[in-house]
């Protein structure tokens, strides 16, 4: 059993020495290789380090060389740079000199332009002690003093120059009456043309006719009571008199007047008259009426082409239907007037929609001026500015006449210019023999305010007034003058359709008696 474990333990001993064995030869191996190793990585780093040491050396080389030729550049840069200075600084030395010529050159010349200004100066006393000396010798020879003869030149001066001024104004005035009378001529001739229609102007009838004289009877009643009360539902005076066989009507409203017309109407047809069926047949004259003032206004505005009125702006547009002035239906001359505001501000380029407007609306005030005081033309504007219309064309309709505005807009212009040409046109307005003589002798009494005119005649019905001058007092030119001062006058005082011809004549004549 021992000798066993000797033997194991001898076993193991030696396979611990050749295990030891085995170890120190592999570090003895290792270590060999490692040194090898070692010099071989000596060995490149030193070919490395020389490697370097030749790319260092030839990398200074080209350097220097570089730089020797950038110095050699910089060089020849430098000398150039010299030599050009130098030159430089020889121009600038030469222009140095070339200012100090100039600069002593006008010394020189201002030297001598001041002695030459000490002469004119000298001169200049001269001629004004020689201008004195003549002007004291013209005084004393012509017996005037200097500011008398200005005066006295100023005069003649003057007066030629009006002379000339009133010539040119009156060659002006020619030429643009010619040209203004034909264009106005032209355009208003196309607004006729365009506009033309039977315009024959219905007069408002306040007389009815009854079938008999018997009926005056039954429209008074007993006692008066039916024809008080038709006088109290209307608002109509009933005038019953000798006439035969007609009732008056008279009232200043037309409208009231026109609903009594009907309401009377259909009571002398039904034949029953009594203050209760009066009341009943008032009330649906009334309606009947409204109906007609509103379809007449609608009618109008179709007719004018005029879109956009209120409904109760074209209810009092329609009372104008029962409403004349002059002769002529104030509904039937507004629609006139439209088309001819239209037709001219298309001539002219104005703006067709406020004149047509305008143009119909112009004359609305005149259907509740019985109601309201004040110009119609106010009125009208007032009512069209509480229904919105724009204030070019609440202008233009206060300023159709030109007593209460005077125009400010072509528009309002043309709208004055229309509604006179339809208040002008013959048989559109008639006037009694009194306003006709007191219109004449207005036109003359004005003529003959002026200084200078001798007789004056109104001729051509009002149209054109002929003022005979004073030779001796009024001149060429001064007629001319004296010619557009009375047109003024007149446009001022007078209220009238179109225009008038002012006509002044000057005459002189020579007489001698052969004996």
């Amino acid at each position: 059993m021992f000798s066993i474990i000797v033997w194991a333990i001898a076993l193991l001993l030696g396979a611990v020495l050749a295990l030891f064995v085995g170890y120190a030869l592999g570090a003895s191996r290792n270590k060999v290789a490692f040194e090898e190793k070692l010099r071989a990585l000596k060995d490149a780093s030193e070919l490395r380090l020389l490697a370097v040491q030749d790319q260092q050396s030839l990398a200074l080389r080209e350097a220097r060389d570089e730089t020797a030729s950038i110095r050699t550049v910089i060089e020849r840069e430098n000398a150039e740079r010299r030599s050009e200075l130098q030159r430089q600084e020889r121009r600038i030395v030469q222009k140095e000199e070339n200012l100090e010529r100039k600069m002593d050159a006008l010394e020189q010349r201002e030297r001598k332009l001041q002695t030459k200004e000490r002469g004119l100066e000298q001169n200049r006393e001269e001629l004004e002690e020689l201008k004195r000396q003549q002007i004291a010798e013209i005084e004393r020879i012509a017996q005037l003093t200097q500011e008398q003869a200005q005066e006295l030149l100023l005069d003649r001066v003057e007066q030629q120059v009006r002379m000339e001024a009133s010539r040119r104004a009156r060659r002006i005035e020619e030429e643009a009456r010619e040209d203004a009378e034909a264009r106005a001529r032209e355009i208003i001739t196309l607004a006729i043309q365009r506009c033309a229609s039977d315009q024959v102007a219905e007069a408002v009838v306040s007389v009815v006719p009854l079938p008999n004289d018997d009926m005056k009877g039954r429209i008074i009643g007993r006692e008066g009571r039916n024809i008080r009360a038709l006088e109290a539902a209307t608002g109509v005076d009933l005038i019953i008199d000798d006439t035969p066989e007609a009732v008056i009507l008279s009232g200043f409203d037309p409208v009231r007047r026109e609903i009594a017309r009907v309401a009377l109407t259909k009571l002398i047809m039904d034949g029953r008259i009594h203050p209760a069926r009066i009341e009943d047949v008032v009330a649906k004259a009334r309606q009947e009426v409204d109906l007609i003032v509103r379809e007449a206004g609608e009618n109008a505005a179709l007719e004018a082409n005029v879109h956009g009125l209120q409904s109760d702006l074209l209810k009092i547009l329609g009372r104008l239907r029962f409403r004349t002035s002059y002769g002529q239906n104030v509904l039937t001359h507004s629609v006139e007037v439209s088309l001819l505001a239209a037709t001219i501000a298309h001539e002219l380029g104005a703006d067709v929609n406020v004149c047509k407007t305008a143009a119909l609306l112009h004359d609305m005030g005149k259907a509740i001026d019985q109601e309201v005081e004040g110009p119609h033309a106010i009125i009208g504007g007032e009512i069209a500015r509480r229904f919105g219309k724009s204030p070019k064309i609440v202008h233009a309709m206060v300023a159709h006449h030109a007593t209460e505005t005077e125009p400010q807009t072509l528009e309002a212009a043309i709208v004055q210019a229309a509604d006179a040409i339809s208040a002008a046109r013959p048989g559109a307005r008639r006037e009694t023999i009194d306003l006709y003589i007191k219109r004449l002798e207005a036109l003359e009494h004005i003529a003959n305010s002026f200084t200078g005119v001798e007789k004056s005649f109104a001729i051509q019905a009002g149209r054109e007034v002929r003022i005979i001058v004073k030779p001796e007092e009024i001149d060429e030119y001064a007629a001319v003058r004296l010619a557009s001062d009375i047109s003024h006058k007149i446009e001022e005082d007078l209220d009238y359709p179109g225009q008038i011809k002012v006509c002044v004549v000057r005459e002189t004549r020579s007489v001698d008696y052969a004996r």
